[in-house]
């Protein structure tokens, strides 16, 4: 071991030298030599107070110009309502994807089609200008990410949207009317047969009203199959279906693989039933719902539900059809099993049948069996029911035994050697413990208060190790101060050996981030551009509106107002010169003719909150009322050529 040791840190030393050697020849001025030597390198180590596992964390994580990350990870952007995409081991951020909330750069929520979007998920006649996006996850193919899709939800009105990721663009917007929020959400079947949602406060289902005094009889919760389309990309409503849940505090979700494939399994919270009221003199929401040593983990047999389901034994609620708790207990695809205090995160181990929980007022982690889980549920063998007649099994005959982690334990996941990572929130670490024996073998600091934590393909069948991301929810004194409002911190950690090691901290600054997914960069195939010219990006398929030529540009009046069909290529727009009459409804059917990659076009008219982004070959339409009569300039928003800023025209709006 200590020769080990030695060859090791004369490996370091060697890649230091020869790193620091490359970087100080590049500083050579004048022909004259540079300061060199690893002296100098451990002058500047000290210099800026560098250790040598400082150093080392960077060369894992230093990603030269024109190389490219392993790994990408897709994180929830929180209140901002989009999603951000980050390279690994770089920590660069490539991308944020509008979703829930309009976003300027990439014209989303400005053009016709993501308005619609935008307002096909918002409640009748109040369209939603904001969301508060959770949990992303990655559409399956045999428990395994394909790179495909990516869903996400937003826990605050109750909504799912898709992510086509051959060009990272949100196609759908969906809401069930049946749940007021959600948390637990968007989680897929191993083939992602349905991405499930759940509720997380419950209310009356529909969103009909009913008072608090009636909260244990009127109130409930649910988790929704969401029926799903891979060939069309589209969750199908009218293939969906829902299960009523008690009144709990339904939390997060996930679906089994392998042995536990066709069930799914969800935390709660709040088996109390409390509703708060403090200005009536009772305690207050958190305490009420903190007084049960145990709370319930919902197990739900899909596969058979779906059964129950095609025979007709549903209601229907806000055009869902809904199995009732009754129907659900009577069938047999319904039953409960204690989990300790506070319970905030469910998840299935590779092997299918080890399931892990964590109680956030407990210390341990909770590892169930399916099999006993099962077989208790076809023996009938029950410790009792709940207030709504729904089985409990009995907690020790259900589980195959606890592990010590510590203060706080949160969210569990999965390398591919047999280890487990789960968040403690409370010590502000990260342990690291073995499934097959239920050891604890690592804990390490992280700053500060870590909630979920992302492993490379730790919820897949068949996890990669190597990087894991702990998602922090304070900062504090890790970066330059900006104000009281500070970012998150995410935390890139090497799992690769016996030991954790920290490597980087990011600030995020754009929301909360709530949880994340990684995924192998090989798996997603994006396209270059939309090709052949002429395509929609929400629907991929040629644009009706489209302008393939620039022969074509025009302007046309109709019945229901004019109609310019233009072209963008560079470095001018055509066409370049729109008169109209004050009054006039206005409808632009802007083409891109570049099939140049990055070759992206901007478009805006100034003082009409028109703004597109135009990437090549994509058809973008807006329709808008000229109500103001004058001289409005319009150009091109994107740099994209020398002439870029003669890429311009007028819109001239004749008065009355």
């Amino acid at each position: 071991m200590k020769r080990l040791r030695l060859l090791r840190r004369a490996a370091f030393m060697f890649l230091v030298l020869a790193v620091g050697l490359a970087a100080l020849a590049s500083c050579n001025k004048g022909g004259k030599a540079g300061v060199t030597g690893s002296a100098d390198i451990k002058a500047l180590m000290v210099a800026r107070g560098l250790t040598e596992d400082d150093v080392t964390a960077a060369l894992k994580t230093y990603t030269p110009t024109g190389k490219k990350d392993e790994f990408y990870l897709f994180a929830s952007g929180g209140h901002g309502g989009n999603m951000i995409v980050i390279g690994v081991p770089s920590m660069r951020i490539l991308k944020y994807i509008a979703v829930f909330t309009p976003e300027p750069w990439q014209g989303y929520g400005f053009d016709q089609e993501t308005r619609d979007i935008i307002d096909a998920g918002s409640p009748p006649g109040h369209p939603l200008g904001w969301g508060d996006m959770h949990h992303p996850a990655f559409s399956e193919t045999n428990a395994d990410y394909d790179g495909q899709f990516i869903f996400a939800n937003d826990k605050a009105n109750a909504r799912l949207a898709v992510i086509d990721l051959r060009d990272f663009a949100c196609k759908q917007i969906v809401q069930s009317g049946l749940i007021q929020n959600d948390h637990g959400g968007t989680f897929v079947t191993p083939n992602t047969e349905y991405v499930i949602e759940t509720s997380q406060m419950a209310a009356p289902l529909g969103g009909t009203y009913a008072p608090l005094s009636e909260y244990n009889e009127k109130y409930r919760g649910a988790q929704i199959y969401w029926k799903f389309d891979r060939v069309k990309g589209r969750l199908i409503k009218e293939e969906s279906w829902a299960i009523e849940l008690p009144p709990y505090m339904q939390d997060l979700a996930d679906a089994g693989k392998g042995a536990s494939d066709g069930w799914s399994f969800c935390n709660s919270v709040n088996t109390e039933r409390a509703i708060g009221d403090l200005q009536g003199g009772k305690p207050a929401l958190e305490s009420g719902a903190s007084q049960n040593d145990m709370d319930f983990m919902h197990v739900i047999n899909w596969r058979k539900a779906e059964q129950v389901v095609a025979a007709g034994k549903t209601k229907t609620i806000a055009g869902l059809r809904v199995i009732s708790i009754e129907t659900a207990v009577a069938e047999g695809i319904l039953a409960l099993v204690p989990e300790p205090k506070s319970p905030h995160g469910v998840d299935i181990a590779p092997n299918g049948t080890d399931i892990v929980v964590s109680g956030k007022l407990d210390t341990h982690a909770t590892v169930y069996d399916f099999n006993k889980i099962k077989s208790l549920m076809e023996s009938k063998t029950y410790a009792g029911t709940d207030p709504y007649g729904i089985p409990i099994l009995p907690f020790r005959d259900a589980i195959r035994g606890q592990v010590e982690l510590g203060l706080g334990p949160l969210h569990t996941q999965f390398d591919d050697k047999g280890f487990c990572y789960t968040s403690i929130f409370l010590e502000s670490k990260v342990a690291k413990w073995s499934l097959a024996d239920l050891t604890l073998l690592d804990k390490t600091s992280v700053h500060y208060n870590i909630g979920h934590l992302s492993a490379a393909e730790g919820d897949a069948l068949h996890p990669k190790g190597q990087y894991l991301i702990a998602m922090n929810k304070w900062a504090i004194d890790r970066f330059n101060g900006v104000g009281p409002l500070l970012p998150q911190n995410f935390q890139l950690l090497d799992i690769s050996g016996d030991k954790m090691k920290v490597l980087y901290d990011m600030p995020l600054p754009l929301g909360e981030p709530h949880y994340a997914q990684m995924i192998s960069a090989d798996k997603i195939k994006t396209i270059e551009m939309y090709s052949p010219v002429g395509m929609n990006p929400v629907t991929m398929q040629p644009d009706p509106n489209a302008t393939t030529t620039e022969e074509k540009a025009r302007i046309e009046r109709k019945a229901d107002g004019v109609h310019v069909y233009m072209t963008l290529v560079r470095s001018h727009l055509n066409p370049d010169i729109i008169e109209v009459k004050k009054g006039d409804r206005v409808h632009i059917h802007a083409t891109s003719l570049e099939q140049a990659l990055d070759a992206t076009h901007g478009f805006c008219i100034d003082m009409y909150n028109v703004n597109l982004s135009i990437e090549p070959g994509k058809v973008c339409n807006v329709s808008f009322t000229a109500d103001r009569a004058g001289v409005f300039p319009y150009y091109c928003t994107e740099f994209c050529s020398a002439l870029h800023l003669e890429m311009a025209g007028y819109l001239l709006v004749k008065p009355d």
